[in-house]
C-alpha cells in the first residue's frame, strides 16, 4: 500500500497543479473587463459556500465529525480554537491579492518568479522560527526549482523593465503563500480536513471582502455581467481543491518538503499558457519545465525509499 507521506505528497502535488491553471482563467476574465476585486471577491465567496456546503453534507449524511477520531479519544490534547484557523486563512486571500496586483505592474513571467520565491522563504521561516532545518535533498530540490523558474518564466529571453510597485507586490504574494503553507501544517490539524478547508476559507473571504469590499454582490455584474462562472470556476480550482488538499497533504509530508512539490504550480501554468492561450513557450521554458519536473521527482523518489 501507499505510503502516508506519499500519499500527501500527490495531494499536494495535485493541488498545485490546480492552482496551475488559475492565471490562464484569470487573463481570460480580465479580457472580459473584470478587475481584481471583482475576481478574488467572487472566488472567495463560492469557495466559503462550497467549503461549508461540503462540510455540511458529509456532517449530516456520512458522519464526519468537526474534530478527527485520534483527537477525540485522547481528551488531553487541546483543540485550537476557531478564530485562529480563521486568521490562518487569511493568507490565502493575500496571496491572490497580492500576485494580482504584481501582474498589473509587471510581466506575468517576471510575477510568478517572484511568487515561486515560497520555496526557500517557507524553508528559512521554518528554520529560524521552529528550528527545523532543511535537509540536503530538500535544499538541492529548492536550488533546482528555483533555477527552473528562471527559465520557465522566461526571464532569460526577454528585456526587463521592473517596476518597483509590482516586485514588491510579488514579493509579498511569496511571502503570503510561504506563510499559508506553514499554518496550513501547523494549524487546526485536529478538524476534519474539510472543516479546516471551510475555516480557512472564511478568513480568506474575510481579508479579501476588508481590502475590496463586495459590491458585485449589488452592482448586478454577478449574474448579468457575466461574472457567475468565472467565480464559480476560479473558486473550484483555486479556492476549492488546493485548501483541502493541502489540508490533508501537508500535515502528512511537512512544510518544506510541501512547499517542493506544490512547484508543480509554475509547469502546469506554462502548459496551460501554450494549450489553452496559444501563447509563444519558447525552448529555454520548457527546460525550465523540465528542471522542476525533476526537483519534483526528486522528492518522490526519497518519499517511496522511505
Amino acid at each position: 500500500m501507499m505510503n502516508k507521506k506519499l500519499k500527501g505528497g500527490i495531494l499536494v502535488f495535485l493541488g498545485a497543479c490546480s492552482f496551475g491553471v488559475l492565471s490562464t482563467i484569470v487573463k481570460t476574465a480580465y479580457g472580459e473587463g473584470f478587475v481584481v476585486g471583482e475576481i478574488t471577491g467572487s472566488q472567495t465567496f463560492f469557495g466559503f459556500l462550497f467549503l461549508w456546503m461540503i462540510y455540511f453534507v458529509q456532517n449530516k449524511f456520512f458522519g464526519v465529525t468537526s474534530l478527527k477520531k485520534e483527537t477525540e479519544q485522547n481528551s488531553n490534547k487541546g483543540v485550537t480554537p476557531k478564530w485562529k484557523v480563521v486568521v490562518a486563512g487569511s493568507f490565502t486571500g493575500l496571496v491572490g491579492i497580492f500576485y494580482y496586483q504584481s501582474v498589473s505592474y509587471i510581466p506575468a513571467s517576471i510575477a510568478i518568479i517572484l511568487l515561486m520565491q515560497y520555496i526557500w522563504i517557507s524553508m528559512l521561516i521554518e528554520w529560524v522560527m521552529f528550528k527545523k532545518r532543511p535537509h540536503k535533498i530538500q535544499l538541492l530540490a529548492a536550488a533546482i526549482v528555483f533555477i527552473g523558474t528562471l527559465f520557465a518564466g522566461g526571464i532569460l529571453n526577454d528585456s526587463l523593465t521592473l517596476n518597483t510597485k509590482g516586485v514588491l507586490f510579488g514579493l509579498l504574494a511569496a511571502f503570503s503563500y510561504a506563510m499559508f503553507l506553514l499554518t496550513s501544517g501547523r494549524v487546526g490539524n485536529e478538524y476534519a480536513d474539510t472543516k479546516k478547508s471551510a475555516l480557512i476559507m472564511t478568513g480568506s473571504m474575510i481579508t479579501t471582502w476588508i481590502i475590496f469590499p463586495p459590491t458585485f454582490l449589488i452592482s448586478g455584474v454577478l449574474f448579468s455581467g457575466g461574472l457567475l462562472k468565472w467565480g464559480v470556476i476560479l473558486a473550484l480550482l483555486g479556492a476549492v481543491i488546493p485548501p483541502l488538499f493541502f489540508a490533508i497533504g501537508i500535515p502528512k509530508v511537512g512544510v518544506s518538503m510541501g512547499s517542493i512539490l506544490s512547484a508543480a504550480e509554475l509547469p502546469v501554468a506554462v502548459l496551460s499558457s501554450y494549450f489553452i492561450l496559444q501563447e509563444e513557450v519558447k525552448a529555454l521554458q520548457w527546460f525550465g519545465v523540465l528542471l522542476i519536473l525533476s526537483a519534483i521527482l526528486i522528492t518522490n523518489i526519497k518519499f517511496k525509499k522511505k
